[in-house]
């Protein structure tokens, strides 16, 4: 009898050594698979951080190149008021040395007509303020007109 517990006793330990030993590697194949899908999942993170870094440098280089097209375009715009500018200032001072001389000439036919006592018979425009009725030219509108020399220029 002695011999038959031992028995069942070695076949229960080879028994539950061979279900422990399945246990270990159950438990390591799970770690392994475990360990092989985290550096999947760490290299697709990489990956999208790479992919991400990699649009944003391009979005960066994009956007340097529109602002350097509308820095461009603003300091043309600039130059090009300022030329408008300037050329307005000088029309005005040439509107209100001209609207002087008008009125000039206008003071000294009316006391010709004054002192002379001759109608002059002349009807004596006055002046308009272009700003009161900024819709209206104070000038009549010229013709322009090219000449063969810059019209050869656009052929």
């Amino acid at each position: 009898m002695a011999s038959s517990s031992s028995t069942s006793n070695q076949t229960t330990r080879s028994t539950s050594t061979s279900a422990s030993e399945e246990d270990i590697i159950l438990v390591d194949n799970r770690k392994r698979k475990r360990m092989i899908s985290n550096r999947e999942s760490a290299r697709r993170s990489r990956q999208r951080k790479q992919q991400h870094l990699d649009d944003l440098v391009n979005q960066v280089a994009h956007l340097k190149e529109d602002n350097a097209r509308i820095s461009m375009q603003a300091a043309m715009i600039m130059d090009r008021f300022l030329t408008l500018d300037s050329d307005n200032a000088v029309l005005r001072a040439q509107l209100a040395e001209l609207s002087g001389r008008l009125q000039s000439v206008n003071s000294v036919l009316r006391m010709l007509q004054e002192f002379s006592g001759v109608d002059l018979d002349m009807d004596i425009p006055e002046m308009p303020d272009p700003l009161m009725r900024p819709w209206q030219i104070p000038c009549p509108a010229q013709p322009i007109v090219a000449s063969s020399a810059s019209a050869c220029m656009f052929e």
